[in-house]
């Protein structure tokens, strides 16, 4: 049994690499121009429609989280994928819509709920492999962002993490107890 100041640990872990993929397409949203942000990559999305799935992915799959399907008969996903000529401050509202619900439903969790069953798409999962689910599929939408957006700026792109060749200056700027402490 948990302690009861450990009550939030694994949520809090969970909450934490949201807001990482989170600020990850943010630093990615910033480096393009606002014209870039509605423009499809070749034969593929435009950020604009990632943002547009991610949101109604998030919003569907954590509005009611506990309570209803995580697919709701208002969402239209199709919809979705359409390409769509949006201004930057639409893109953010309607990033931020998405982010709403993910977080205001962490919020509401103790890691006593991990085990809780839900359903999406009537499928019954434990609260803990629906957020491992959703996670691993904002992630990868995330990392469809980046690489959109570091193909468009090509060699002005500024690195999101360790930027390439500079793994050695990387680790030797960082306090070793942090870096054991990342091993565990």
């Amino acid at each position: 049994m948990m302690t009861s100041d450990r009550t939030r640990e694994l949520i809090d872990s969970i909450t934490a690499e949201y807001r990482r993929y989170k600020k990850l397409g943010e630093g990615a949203f910033a480096q393009l121009t606002d014209e870039e942000l509605s423009r499809a990559a070749p034969d593929d999305n435009s950020v604009a429609t990632i943002v547009w799935h991610i949101a109604g992915n998030l919003k569907s799959r954590f509005t009611d989280f506990q309570t209803t399907d995580g697919e709701k008969p208002w969402r239209n996903r199709d919809e979705e994928f359409f390409e769509r000529t949006v201004s930057r401050s639409a893109l953010l509202e309607k990033w931020e819509e998405g982010w709403r619900s993910v977080f205001a439903a962490l919020d509401a969790l103790t890691d006593d709920n991990l085990n809780d069953v839900i359903t999406i798409r009537q499928q019954p999962l434990a609260i803990h492999q629906a957020l491992h689910r959703s996670m691993a599929h904002t992630s990868y939408h995330v990392g469809q962002i980046v690489y959109v957006a570091k193909a468009f700026r090509g060699a002005a792109w500024r690195s999101l993490s360790i930027p390439k060749g500079a793994s050695a200056s990387f680790m030797a700027g960082v306090d070793p107890m942090q870096r054991s402490a990342n091993r565990s």
